[in-house]
Order: structure tokens, then C-alpha cells, then sequence
């Protein structure tokens, strides 16, 4: 009826990064400067998205955790989500006929779309995602990324807290 899931050992295109890489306390440190810390976020968002999508998760998972109804209603349409498009390397195959990833994205979408309507929790929703940026803006400009001498910055980026402005 439809193409089985992809393997275990398939890599899927956001990778969940360690757990205690993500939280280690010695990599934390304040940023230098404005730039400094918009890298980092840069950097980071981008190594640790999969944590940083998990997290974003749970709170909204947590935050429904008071209507157990909608909470099943959403971890299937989550699992939905994973199995249906995240997980998948090659073209979904429904009774013999490849289904574009676009139109699996367009369902899902409507699918989600008409579960929060018929819900009514926009609010939560929107709180619980705003909760989850605030944090994960947080952590990512607080981490340094493991190559920080890499930073297109470069010597701008200065112990001092009034900059070396003698090498511009």
C-alpha cells in the first residue's frame, strides 16, 4: 500500500546531535561583541538544529500536556510528519504511483492547518514556539561553536571590550 521506511542506519537530513555535546557548561561563554554573538547563533542553529527542533517540540508537547486529547491528536500528526516526510530518501509510493514530495507537504500542512483550527489553540501554539526560540536563541549565543578561530570576523573580534581598531 505504501514504500516501507527508510532503514535505521539512513542518515536523515537533520542530524540530532549528542546530548551531552549540546549541554556541555565548559563550551558556554559570553559573546565579545553584537557580531559575535550573531555567528554564534548563525553557527550553531545551524550545527545543532535537530536539538534545537526537539526542544521546540517537547515545550509545545508539555504545553498540551493539559488536554491529553489534542496531545494524542498532535503526536500523531508529528508522526505523521516524521514518517512522511522527514524520514524519507526516496518518492512516497501510494498503490503503485510515486507521490510528489510537494503534495506530501501540502497535505501535511492542511492536515496540521485544520487540527489547529478545529483546536483552537493558536495561542498556545504561538507561546510555546516563542518560549522555544527565546531559549534556543539563548543557549546558541551563549555557545561557543568549536571553530571559533574560524570567525569571519577575524581579528575584529578582540578580548578588549573597546575592540583593536589598529589593525583596521
Amino acid at each position: 500500500m505504501s514504500s516501507p521506511p527508510p532503514d535505521a542506519g539512513t542518515v536523515a537530513a537533520v542530524t540530532v546531535r549528542p546530548w551531552p555535546l549540546f549541554i556541555d557548561i565548559a563550551a558556554l561563554s559570553l559573546p565579545i561583541s553584537v557580531s559575535d554573538a550573531t555567528y554564534r547563533i548563525n553557527k550553531n542553529l545551524r550545527y545543532f538544529s535537530g536539538n534545537y527542533a526537539l526542544i521546540i517540540l517537547s515545550i509545545l508537547l508539555i504545553s498540551l500536556i493539559v488536554r491529553p486529547i489534542l496531545l494524542v491528536l498532535f503526536l500523531i500528526i508529528f508522526v505523521g510528519w516524521i514518517y512522511l516526510y522527514f524520514s524519507r530518501n526516496e518518492p512516497l509510493e501510494l498503490f503503485g504511483f510515486d507521490v510528489d514530495d510537494k503534495f506530501v507537504l501540502g497535505f501535511l500542512t492542511l492536515v496540521t492547518l485544520v487540527a489547529l483550527l478545529v483546536a483552537k489553540i493558536w495561542m498556545n501554539i504561538f507561546v510555546s514556539i516563542g518560549f522555544g526560540i527565546v531559549i534556543m536563541c539563548v543557549h546558541s549565543s551563549l555557545r561557543a561553536p568549536e571553530d571559533q578561530e574560524d570567525s569571519p570576523y577575524g581579528a575584529l573580534l578582540s578580548e578588549s571590550p573597546r575592540g583593536n581598531y589598529s589593525i583596521v
